[in-house]
């Protein structure tokens, strides 16, 4: 009985390191990975891309930012369903255009923000390979500068998380969000239009988040959406106003 066991034992154990080995990079990707120049910090995101991207072999170009903080493709069609009726949406932190993208597919008419001009330059040639580009006026630009000036249906807000290291904190608080925390953030997008929506990331103290509802009178509706790929938690999105399920358009 005992050495049946063991056996059985050594038969799984087999299995595993097979089953672990045939998850590891191959050498052609490998090889793929050194010709792109992609870093070993962006690495696993590059073995992503198309969860990204799905026309990433077309000629979508990222910079390393761009690589860990573009909302992943089918999370930027979700948010943009929210907005199938005509609708002037404000994306104030646009990188390198993924939701701008996904929001103009469904034709609305985009104002992607981006202060990196190196980033707006990506997005529209992003953009033109989805063949949305029309349907785009990129501003180089700070969004804080520009927002009293501003006008629009909905505002998007996927501002910056502070890298992937946001994933070493246990509560990811709204003052560690860049380049103003997310209260400050928040009271800029409220004075274009009530109607927001955010992303946010998977460990966000859900708790701030319901308070920012309370920064206007009277308190605004709001709707938490958890966004996964693959059966992997990713972010989460929060509706406001006129964004909260069913309620816009």
């Amino acid at each position: 009985m005992k050495t049946k066991k063991k056996a059985s034992k050594k038969r799984r154990t087999r299995r595993s390191k097979r089953s672990k080995l045939s998850h590891l990079p191959t050498q052609t990707q490998k090889r793929r990975v050194t010709e792109e120049g992609v870093s070993p910090v962006v690495e696993k995101y590059w073995f992503q891309r198309y969860d990204l991207f799905s026309k990433y072999d077309e000629g979508i170009q990222m910079d390393e930012q761009g690589w860990y903080s573009v909302t992943p493709e089918q999370i930027a069609i979700t948010q943009a369903q929210r907005c199938q009726n005509p609708t002037v949406v404000i994306d104030c932190f646009a990188g390198v255009g993924g939701n701008a993208i996904q929001f103009a597919s469904l034709c609305c008419h985009v104002v992607a923000i981006e202060i990196d001009p190196l980033k707006v330059d990506m997005a529209i040639n992003n953009a033109r390979i989805y063949g949305v580009e029309d349907y785009i006026d990129f501003i180089v630009g700070d969004f804080f500068q520009l927002a009293p000036s501003l006008k629009g249906d909905i505002v998007f807000l996927s501002p910056p998380w502070g890298g992937p290291s946001y994933r070493r904190v246990k509560k990811f608080t709204l003052d560690l969000l860049e380049p103003k925390d997310g209260y400050d953030l928040f009271q800029a997008a409220q004075a274009i239009t009530p109607n927001i929506i955010m992303f946010l990331p998977r460990n966000v103290d859900l708790l701030q988040v319901e308070e920012l509802c309370w920064l206007s009178s009277p308190p605004l509706e709001f709707e938490i959406e958890e966004n996964y790929v693959h059966g992997k938690l990713k972010g989460v999105t929060v509706y406001f106003g006129g964004a909260a399920a069913g309620q816009y358009g």
